[in-house]
């Protein structure tokens, strides 16, 4: 008997499952919240970053998070998609007016402009800027905060991205100059639940600089968080 003539043909194996724009989302999320964290140094974050958004397939992202804790929110790293965070807001003054609720990202662009964001306004998980031959001013000093941990994404190409934070909170971050500055002045709050803002910047002839603003603090800090501690 020919053993090769009657082999049941064997069923080809599955393609690698492609990864979406979300996926790498969730995963660079979970990795900036390991930055935030101490768990991530800032060359390991930029490295693992890195090779979130060069990843084709979904097996090639979950190398990157395997050590590290699931998302807070519970939600599966690839497939359900982030929920808000449910922490507590912290203000340096009373909450906007309008409805609360999640805040999409917010993008501040400066062509040959300038951009700024200042005085009470609602921070979202994530601010993105971008300064090509402009300058771009956040400062979060009377700035709402809705949820723990808030990321700035800042690209500068011949411009200047400068960030303000108040002294009380966390600040920390990752990035590159190219013929150009990156500084940011690392904050360690003294309270574990204050909030924690994470720079990532990218300068090419540029300046981005993120520093606390000397005697600005969020105020009743310390009462709020006492308050979600027994509640």
């Amino acid at each position: 008997m020919d053993l090769e003539k009657h082999a049941k043909p064997q069923p080809p194996e599955p393609a690698p499952l492609r990864a979406s724009d979300a996926d790498r989302d969730r995963v660079a999320d979970i990795l900036r919240e390991a930055l935030a964290e101490g768990r991530l140094d800032a060359e390991e974050h930029a490295e693992r970053i890195d090779s979130v958004y060069r990843a084709k397939t979904v097996g090639e992202l979950e190398p990157l998070v395997r050590d590290l804790p699931a998302p807070a929110d519970g939600a599966h790293r690839f497939g359900a998609p982030s929920t808000a965070s449910s922490a507590p807001a912290y203000a340096t003054a009373h909450a906007p007016d309008e409805a609360t609720g999640p805040v999409a990202a917010e993008n501040l662009v400066a062509v040959f402009s300038s951009s700024t964001r200042k005085g009470r306004w609602r921070v979202g998980r994530r601010t993105n800027a971008f300064a090509l031959f402009g300058s771009v001013e956040i400062d979060l000093t009377e700035a709402y905060f809705e949820q723990r941990l808030s990321v700035i994404n800042a690209t500068s190409v011949f411009g200047n991205v400068e960030v303000r934070v108040p002294e009380n909170l966390t600040l920390r971050g990752s990035g590159t100059g190219f013929f150009g500055n990156f500084e940011v002045e690392t904050l360690e709050a003294e309270h574990p639940e204050a909030p924690v803002v994470v720079v990532n910047g990218y300068s090419v002839f540029g300046n981005i600089e993120a520093k606390p603003k000397r005697g600005k603090r969020i105020a009743d800090l310390h009462g709020r968080l006492r308050k979600r501690l027994d509640s």
